[in-house]
């Protein structure tokens, strides 16, 4: 066993002995070891530095209560989360995510995942998570407010323009950014800079809100032009129903492609002409409602309960916008069986380890969320630096940025994946892409 790998597998008992019940953040650690030996056999000094172990270990992590009042006059409590992971490049930067699954293993592994997403994009952002358990789902406009002023009511402690800048995620929106920065300025006065994807009248982005489903499908635009092919005529299956699923929908349906399918928590539609992402965007975005709606408005749309990657379908391209680890190794075989060539991850971390492996052995392209959804946090980027030169730039030329963002993030992961021998493993790729820029400014500014 080479020294970085003996360095590793210590590490990594170390962390399971240290973590053992974080089996989210425990797989995403276990993903970005198994890519990174070639880059420590080439760099000695970060092992000797304990680098990695560093780098695992978030510089700051917090757990809060959240008590708020529903409509009937009880009093609820939640729990409240905020990892600062690593600033090493820039503030902490990663979004909020309200849902019942969240706990600290979901939002430290997100905030790790974040770390690379950030660096990645080429901007001088760290990496960071946050959330709660509370599910906005059904809540009033009122509760949700009362919750969402409750949470900031602590998190605006730790957070500033220069230090932490939250941004939204599963659960959070714009009615949910609208509430948590109106109780940040009550608190703290006004500071555009603190939270991203805010509205437009207070400091937000244009292109912010299509922003990760547009640079999903630039990112594929730059994967399929690398392999001699374009998205014009391409059949796609796109998991979940929002913010990601629909931009997604739109770019795809713009470049010339069809997107087959859509879906939530309770099952999907199936549309073969082609699904409508402004039904879908009406149905989700404003009357909160379940996309089995969708086909009561379509006539050429099917209802189906159950997951969309158990539904065999022939197409060219699997877009998961849901949730983390919707796709295990069954669900990747019935993938590859359907001949598919390429999935691009719009959700974090949506392919279990079972389901990488099987596409790298079935020669089926897969592109990492780290690169592929990092068009949010990237066009989040770009709101701070409007939101600190008190300007704001237009849809058109916060997209083009955002596309050459993408190509770039494409070429850089193709590239790193090829120098160190793993070929089109895009994840490995990224990796190492993101990695190489953190570790040298870890490196350089000492033990801290």
């Amino acid at each position: 066993m080479s020294e970085a790998k003996e360095y590793l597998a210590n590490v990594r008992a170390s962390l399971v002995k240290r973590d053992p019940n974080q089996p989210e953040f425990l797989e995403a650690v276990d993903n970005f070891f198994h890519t990174i030996t070639p880059v420590l056999e080439e760099h000695p000094e970060y092992i000797q530095a304990n680098l990695i172990e560093r780098l695992i270990e978030p510089e700051r992590a917090f757990q809060f209560r959240v008590p708020w009042v529903d409509d009937e006059g009880n009093v609820q409590v939640n729990r409240g989360f905020r990892v600062q992971f690593s600033a090493a490049i820039g503030p902490y930067k990663g979004g909020l995510r309200f849902h019942p699954s969240v706990n600290l293993s979901i939002v430290k592994f997100l905030g790790f995942e974040q770390i690379f997403k950030n660096s990645l994009t080429g901007l001088p952002i760290g990496g960071g998570k946050g959330g709660s358990d509370f599910n906005p789902k059904g809540k009033s406009d009122g509760e949700v407010m009362r919750f969402a002023q409750s949470f900031m009511t602590e998190l605006q402690r730790h957070i500033g323009p220069d230090i932490d800048v939250p941004a939204g995620d599963i659960g959070v929106g714009g009615r949910e950014i609208g509430y948590l920065y109106g109780q940040y300025r009550k608190i703290r006065g006004y500071q555009a800079g603190v939270l991203t994807g805010k509205g437009l009248s207070y400091g937000g982005s244009l292109a912010r809100t299509e922003a990760t489903g547009f640079g999903l499908l630039y990112f594929t635009q730059a994967l399929l032009a690398d392999q001699g092919e374009s998205l014009d005529g391409k059949k796609i299956k796109v998991s979940g129903a929002g913010n990601v699923a629909i931009y997604a929908i739109q770019k795809a349906a713009e470049l010339g492609a069809t997107v087959l399918t859509a879906s939530d928590s309770d099952g999907f539609v199936y549309d073969p002409n082609g699904i409508d992402y402004k039904i879908v965007q009406q149905i989700k975005e404003v009357e909160r409602g379940r996309i089995k709606d969708y086909a009561d408005r379509v006539d050429t749309a099917e209802y189906h309960e159950g997951s969309v990657w158990d539904f065999d379908l022939d197409y060219d391209i699997a877009l998961p916008c849901a949730t983390q680890n919707e796709i295990d190794g069954g669900r990747a075989t019935r993938i590859a069986q359907n001949g598919a060539t390429v999935v691009n991850c719009g959700s974090n971390m949506p392919c279990t380890p079972e389901a990488v492996e099987i596409f790298h052995k079935s020669d089926v392209l897969l592109g990492p969320a780290k690169a592929a959804n990092a068009g949010g946090v990237a066009v989040s980027a770009l709101e701070m630096s409007q939101n600190g030169e008190r300007l704001s730039w237009t849809f058109e030329e916060v997209d083009q940025r955002l596309e050459k963002i993408m190509q770039n993030i494409y070429t850089e992961s193709a590239g790193a994946a090829k120098q160190y021998g793993f070929g089109k493993d895009y994840l490995a790729g990224a990796n190492i892409a993101g990695f190489k820029k953190v570790a040298d400014a870890m490196f350089a500014q000492g033990v801290i």
